[in-house]
């Protein structure tokens, strides 16, 4: 699928905020640890669709809209992908989004959404990553289509707003409906994060899946970090004697493969990525390969 005409994603090598500092889209300047080891890693698909399924800041924006403030939508209450690799959003009825998609045709109404993942945790440069989804926007038309849409949307996000979704989506006797469900129907993808920046072929989203992990990191992360100082210090040892001086380990990511830690020692930083022995796919597993991973 080409890209969509007129929708200039942002460089794969700096941040779409100039004034912004701590980035994970810069170069050595601005500090942000690379992976320099050639470890397992997940696919930029995996990466983005990870991104995409996650709770993960997400804004909404229409470059072809004369009035940006006005036609900015704000932050989408949930998304998630389709089999067919469209990426469903859900809005509030009032949005500026809704009303512009309500009148769209199949490709005149072009969209951006960018994702920033922060860490979790307390550590220099949090912004882990970024990823970029430009295509053409439209409703969700048709009752049945609603219904399949907002089950899908319902099963990924059990939660909140998506409650009683069916039922909010049907619009009042007068004026419009809570919630409307916009489809993207995607034509460019790029994700600049811990790994590095690339471009990911959009027909790849659709098969990727989700790491497993994105709904427990979090937490993980958290508890590590304010509960097992003492085990994340061990992994100091793990560098030899004279790396682990001094050093201060923060436990910074984690996917089915691995941890990664950031490791800092006064006002520089660098990145170490912990392997699992085998792939995990639930807790159980990840329990079993982090006592794997302290043990040793």
């Amino acid at each position: 699928m080409s890209r969509p005409h007129g929708i200039p994603l942002p460089s794969a090598h700096r941040s779409s905020d100039p004034n912004e500092t701590g980035s994970a889209f810069g170069d050595d300047r601005q500090g942000q640890p690379r992976p320099r080891e050639g470890v397992r890693q997940l696919t930029g698909a995996e990466r983005v669709r990870t991104l995409v399924e996650s709770n993960a800041s997400v804004s909404l924006t229409l470059p072809g809209a004369y009035d940006r403030e006005e036609l900015g939508t704000g932050m989408p209450a949930a998304r998630t992908v389709t089999p067919d690799g469209d990426v469903i959003l859900l809005v509030s009825g009032e949005s500026a989004a809704a009303r512009a998609a309500a009148h769209a045709q199949d490709d005149d109404l072009t969209a951006v959404i960018e994702i920033t993942d922060v860490a979790p945790v307390s550590v220099p440069h949090r912004i882990r990553g970024r990823a970029w989804l430009a295509g053409w926007l439209t409703p969700v038309r048709g009752a049945a289509e609603r219904a399949a849409c907002a089950a899908l949307l319902a099963e990924r996000h059990p939660v909140g707003e998506l409650l009683g979704l069916s039922e909010s989506l049907d619009a009042p006797a007068a004026g419009r409906p809570a919630w409307v469900l916009l489809r993207l129907e995607v034509g460019e993808i790029s994700v600049d994060d811990l790994w590095g920046a690339e471009h990911v072929d959009p027909d790849l989203l659709a098969t990727a899946e989700p790491d497993p992990m994105v709904a427990h990191e979090t937490e993980l992360l958290q508890h590590l970090a304010s509960s097992h100082g003492d085990r994340m210090g061990d992994l100091c040892g793990l560098l030899g004697t004279r790396e682990a001086a001094d050093l201060t380990a923060v436990p910074l990511a984690l996917d089915r493969l691995g941890l990664r830690v950031r490791f800092i020692r006064g006002a520089t930083a660098f990145d170490a990525r912990f392997d699992f022995p085998e792939p995990v796919t639930d807790v159980r597993g990840l329990r079993r390969a982090m006592s794997t991973l302290f043990a040793g």
